[in-house]
């Protein structure tokens, strides 16, 4: 069982920046993939980004690639999303989640676990 934690939310103006952490714990979590999603007011949850877990292999959404980074501290047990040159339409509840996969999956379906999440607010 692996337990998620995210912090980082908050409100922030447009063309500015915010870090995302997501700290695992309960379970073996260095040989998972971690990754992002996101779910903004009255839409679906949609993938952000994911990362390997034996060796670093990134994956992004089209509408972040160029903007945001994801990274792993396996030490620290703990996954970030670096979030610049943000917009509007990036506002929303971002969600870790982890599973043991053989492949950079977006589909939230593929994760098997998840944390609450935490609200990133971007205003105009």
């Amino acid at each position: 069982q692996v337990h998620l934690v995210e912090s980082g939310g908050g409100l922030v103006q447009a063309g500015g920046s915010l870090r995302l952490s997501c700290a695992a714990s309960g379970g073996t979590s260095s040989n998972y993939y971690m990754a992002w999603f996101r779910q903004a007011p009255g839409k679906e949850r949609e993938f952000v980004a994911t990362i390997s877990g034996i060796i670093t292999f990134t994956r992004y959404a089209d509408s972040v690639k160029g903007r945001f980074t994801i990274s792993r501290d396996y030490a620290k047990k703990t996954v970030y999303l670096q979030m610049d040159s943000l917009k509007p339409e990036d506002t929303g509840l971002y969600f870790c989640a982890a599973a043991l996969l053989d492949w950079a999956s977006t589909s939230e379906s593929d994760y098997d676990y998840w944390g609450q999440g935490t609200r990133v607010t971007v205003s105009s």
